[in-house]
């Protein structure tokens, strides 16, 4: 593994620098982002800006990680571990493989539990549509998408607008919340839609279909 070349890349959605470890609910957050997502690796003993600091004690951080992993963690993810060293500093990389029982939930300073999700280098609170997402990719066995008039309107909307919100949908095809929620879902799940998040909403958009 070069660890040197995974740095360049930068923190992404499948990775994410952290310095040391010293909270077992903060780091819950990136590992239940991560299971709920595609996986990913943690480097420890790299901060933010890619500069290889390495680890003082590799068991302490070991204990803090499979401590996160196993009681702020629901269900329990396993880590594995691997020790490398770069530049006589020990990095210490955490794999954390995507999960086939989605949903996992972090526990929080306040005992309470959410869902995380990885969008691009930022471990973030899942909202409804993607905890729905994560629980259907539990039972999916192919996803058959019928183009009804209200698919047809949200891909015409999506074609001249790039982008649409839950509200948008709903207020276009005159249908409820749920119903508009049930057709986003199908459409993510069968890779016609990618969720974004900004810091005032949540909206879709269309993926390159090939």
């Amino acid at each position: 593994m070069n660890i040197k070349r995974l740095i360049l890349e930068g923190e992404n959605v499948c990775l994410d620098f952290k310095k040391t470890i010293s909270n077992a609910e903060k780091i819950a957050k990136t590992l239940v982002a991560f299971a709920n997502n595609k996986g990913g690796k943690l480097l420890i003993g790299v901060a933010d800006d890619g500069t290889i600091k390495g680890v003082k004690s590799e068991d302490e951080e070991r204990y803090m990680i499979t401590k996160a992993a196993h009681t702020c963690c629901k269900p329990a993810i396993e880590p594995k571990f691997e020790e490398i060293y770069v530049d006589d500093k020990l990095v210490l990389v955490v794999d954390i493989p995507q999960s086939e029982i989605k949903p996992h939930y972090a526990l929080d300073e306040q005992k309470k539990w959410w869902v995380y999700f990885r969008v691009n280098d930022k471990s973030i609170l899942a909202s409804k549509i993607i905890v729905d997402v994560l629980k259907e990719h539990n039972n999916e066995s192919g996803q058959l998408i019928f183009y009804s008039d209200q698919e047809k309107k949200l891909l015409s909307y999506l074609a001249e607008h790039g982008r649409i919100t839950l509200k948008d949908f709903s207020k276009l095809t005159r249908s409820s919340y749920k119903k508009a929620q049930k057709i986003i879902v199908s459409f993510i799940l069968a890779g016609i839609l990618t969720p974004n998040t900004s810091e005032k909403e949540e909206y879709f958009t269309a993926n390159q279909l090939k």
